[in-house]
């Protein structure tokens, strides 16, 4: 019997075989001013339906939503079981403003709010959007994508937040605050089913050990078939393989102070991630191309039906994640202030099997494997006063070290593959004798022995291996405090010292030797016909020796570097060392106009340091292009409005951000292109509102518009699809294409102008022991281009999504809820990226299809 078996037959008898003495206990927590729940019916999540009493630590200090001056967005564990959320990709529904999107491993996920987030697929660039579990800082996405356990709710916070929180927080904060231990017995039970082989279980317990401590435990496993099919094999890709545990234990002899120990495990072993083909460029087009005339005879994905969600994998794609860490906190109320202390240690590793060529041919694949250790201390001490004046002073340290490696290498089919491209190029039979075997012979002849005609280039197992550790060091000193001027004017002033420094170190061994050519110096390539480097050139034409080869095409490491190779670091010109440090600042005055209405005004920046580039493409500096790219800084003028009245409230935000230095990392391909866009703005606009026109029914509605553009990217990388990219009609034989293109005034990829969610919750009492409830949601995106690497007139996405539930709550603290995400089966474009070695060929991640189950809870 597998471990999730075991687990959810755990979970199914829990909700049948709740201990006696739990049912007669009364929830540990309940909303002012709601009646005393019975066992009858479980408890209703009171910040779901009544604006009053949504609590959030947004200023880290407890606060009602309509209350903090900050453009927060707040979802409640009611919201999160009731839309079927699962984990932060399924939160970006509820939230216009953050876009959450998974490539192509569950730990290659992105963030971003307002527009602005970065660092997926690339270790060494850390996201401008920090996640925090219960006050720890996860530094890596990998460490923040799981099932979610046990909430309290979730904070979204918008813009920079570095006065408040430790680190990389330029563009946002998402802050996932769980549910503590309780001194009463209590627990529940969860077990789903669905399609696509769902399966489900969550359990959890909570209850006291003595007077003094408290536990709770918390276990989930989460089971589901894959939605793309392997058109090779049948098997399915992209499923879920996840199991997650979780004790929280808890101490406190008083009510002045509280000592708080969490422990968690969770492991990812998930055949995924798939990839559809959208536009088969000509080399993709020779993969498909029989044997027989010179082909390489693999079955290639059809760029007509993406989103029959069909895959070509020669070799199944595998994640395999696995995060384990503990934390303490201890909170000490002095009198006149909170001290509190957070400690923090985690491991995470993230082991990546993947076909990157994308087609049925045996081409090329990449192993990555990255261990992580993080440990992290925060210290902040917050004022008690019930006066006109309050602080808060803190400090963040936070030491992490990564070591990563990546290789990719050729299959058995990638010699096939170059000696079909390389006879292409000479407007030649496919079948005739490759070029590349023409100068193995030709250098063999000539007395190079290493050589070996059909056998060196492009060889089986050959290609480059990626390994680099990175040491990071930071730390910062914040602090925040408020004054009320008078009885409805509130001045807040808030700074933060930080200090980042990175220290890195690379071991990058080329063993592709075709690559390693300078092709400017090859005297071998004055007998080969001038056709295979210009196919315009008249038949029998020669080339000079020393001439450059557009043989070049087919390097597909360090092509256009003097050595053809990588530059280990640290060395006699780079140290290997990163170091930055910034002051940054908010200014904020909030005027209540009513109880109920107030405005705020503020000012705020933000840092982000400086990134090591980890991949293939990380060379030593040149033209702005290169090893390292400088810090991000970020200014946001946000002003802002929240009106709270009877059955609802209206909040609103204004807003104009600018990053200066935005760390751009486009996937080439084969590695990433890290540099800094001069300016990157957004302005815009982000509404929230909640109405009860009775009882009975709930509406809700979010907003955002966001107009985003590059004020300065004159240095922008060069893809080949961009005309301004290519070489001039009637340039010299073996020009350089440009390495950079002006997009000053463009709109960056990924962010779109208009997004909102609006949601329908319909409550009703059927008997005095049985209630429903009835919930719809649609979400909807603009018309986007997905990336600046690949054509918007290929990967661009509207997004127009249906969501619904509906559930009971029965006698005994039963729930039986049914639900589909994606109702109408939308599809569309996650993101795009240009093939690896395969150039003017795409391919993109697509969404989720309809998913539809039942759930059947317990609580007790």
């Amino acid at each position: 019997m597998r471990k999730s078996d075991l687990l959810g037959a755990s979970a199914i008898a829990l909700l049948y075989a709740a201990p006696a003495f739990a049912q007669d206990t009364p929830p540990t927590t309940q909303a002012q001013g709601a009646p005393a729940a019975t066992s009858a019916a479980p408890q209703i999540d009171r910040s779901a339906t009544d604006t009053d009493d949504i609590i959030v630590t947004a200023t880290k200090r407890e606060q009602t939503l309509q209350d903090v001056p900050v453009s927060v967005a707040v979802t409640s564990d009611d919201t999160i079981k009731k839309a079927k959320i699962h984990d932060l990709i399924d939160l970006q529904a509820s939230v216009p403003s953050l876009k959450v999107t998974q490539f192509q491993s569950a730990g290659q996920t992105n963030f971003t709010i307002r527009g602005f987030g970065n660092g997926n697929g690339n270790i060494g660039i850390e996201s401008s959007v920090g996640v925090f579990i219960d006050g720890v800082y996860r530094s890596r996405s990998a460490s923040s994508i799981s099932d979610l356990p046990e909430l309290e709710r979730i904070e979204v916070l918008r813009g920079p937040q570095s006065t408040l929180f430790g680190k990389n927080v330029a563009a946002g904060a998402i802050s996932i605050v769980t549910k503590r231990p309780q001194f009463t017995w209590g627990g529940n039970a969860e077990a789903t089913v669905g399609n696509l082989g769902n399966i489900e279980a969550r359990a959890s317990i909570t209850g006291p050990i003595t007077d003094t401590v408290a536990f709770r435990v918390f276990g989930s496993v989460n089971q589901r078939e894959g939605f793309y099919t392997n058109r090779l094999n049948g098997v399915k890709v992209n499923g879920r393989d996840r199991q997650s545990l979780r004790a929280d234990l808890l101490f406190e002899p008083s009510s002045n102070f509280s000592v708080r120990i969490i422990g968690d495990l969770n492991n990812i072993n998930e055949v995924c991630c798939g990839a559809v083909t959208i536009t088969n460029g000509p080399l993709t087009q020779l993969i498909g191309l029989p044997r027989s005339i010179g082909g390489v005879g693999g079955l290639v994905g059809n760029a007509a039906t993406p989103f029959n969600r069909e895959v070509v994998y020669n070799t199944a794609p595998n994640n395999r994640l696995n995060g384990k860490g503990v934390s303490g906190q201890i909170d000490w109320n002095l009198g006149f202030a909170k001290l509190t202390s957070i400690t923090a240690y985690r491991r995470q590793t993230n082991r990546t099997d993947l076909d990157v060529d994308f087609t049925g041919g045996d081409i090329s694949n990449q192993t990555t494997d990255d261990t992580i250790k993080t440990f992290t201390q925060e210290i902040r001490l917050a004022s008690d006063y019930a006066g006109p004046f309050n602080w808060l002073l803190g400090g963040f340290y936070s030491d992490e070290r990564i070591k990563t490696g990546r290789n990719i290498l050729y299959g058995a089919d990638g010699r096939r593959f170059a000696n079909a491209a390389a006879l292409a190029a000479t407007g030649g039979a496919l079948t005739g004798t490759s070029p590349i075997t023409q100068l193995e012979a030709l250098q063999r002849a000539g007395g190079n022995t290493t050589v070996i005609p059909g056998q060196t280039y492009f060889a089986q197992g050959t290609g480059i291996l990626d390994n680099y550790r990175l040491n990071d060091i930071s730390y910062s000193i914040f602090g925040q405090a408020d004054y009320k001027l008078f009885e409805r004017l509130t001045l807040t002033v808030g700074g933060a010292y930080l200090n980042d420094r990175k220290s890195a170190f690379s071991n990058v061994v080329l063993t592709d030797r075709f690559s390693q050519l300078n092709l400017r110096n090859v005297p071998e390539l004055g007998f080969l016909p001038l056709q295979i480097l210009n196919p315009l050139a008249p038949a029998g034409a020669r080339i000079p020796t020393n001439l450059f080869a557009g043989l070049n095409a087919l390097q597909f490491f360090y092509p256009d570097t003097a050595n053809h190779g990588p530059v280990n670091f640290p060395n006699a010109s780079e140290s290997g060392v990163l170091k930055g440090d910034k002051f940054t600042y908010l200014a904020r005055a909030k005027f209540d106009f009513t109880r109920n209405i107030n405005v705020y005004a503020s000012y705020s920046t933000g840092w982000k340091a400086g990134a090591y580039n980890l991949s293939s493409d990380s060379r030593p500096p040149n033209n702005g292009v290169g090893r390292t790219a400088a810090p991000e800084n970020v200014e946001v003028y946000e002003i802002g409005a929240k009106a709270r009245f009877n059955g609802g409230y209206f909040n609103v935000a204004v807003f104009d951000e600018k990053i200066k230095g935005f760390q751009s990392n486009g996937f080439t391909g084969t590695g990433f292109a890290l540099v800094n866009a001069g300016s990157q703005s957004v302005r815009g606009v982000e509404v929230e509102a909640s109405y009860k026109p009775f009882r009975a029914l709930l509406l809700n509605a979010s907003g955002t518009y966001l107009d985003a553009k590059y004020d300065s990217f004159t240095r922008a990388p060069c893809f080949a699809f961009d005309p301004r990219c290519q070489v001039a009609a009637g340039s010299p034989a073996g020009t350089l294409a440009p390495q950079f293109r002006d997009l000053t005034g463009a709109r960056p990829g990924g962010v779109p102008e208009f997004s909102g969610n609006v949601n329908a919750t319909y409550t009703q009492q059927i008997t005095d022991r049985i209630s429903g409830f009835l919930r719809g949601e649609f979400v909807y995106t603009s018309k986007t281009a997905l990336t600046d690497t690949v054509p918007a007139s290929i990967a661009s996405s509207e997004v127009k999504t249906v969501n619904a539930s509906i559930g009971l709550d029965l006698p005994d603290a039963f729930q039986i809820q049914g639900w589909v995400r994606n109702l109408g089966n939308d599809n569309y474009y996650l993101s795009a990226f240009n093939t690896v070695i395969q150039s003017g060929s795409y391919s993109a991640y697509i969404n989720e299809p309809r998913t539809y189950g039942i759930t059947l809870r317990k609580g007790f």
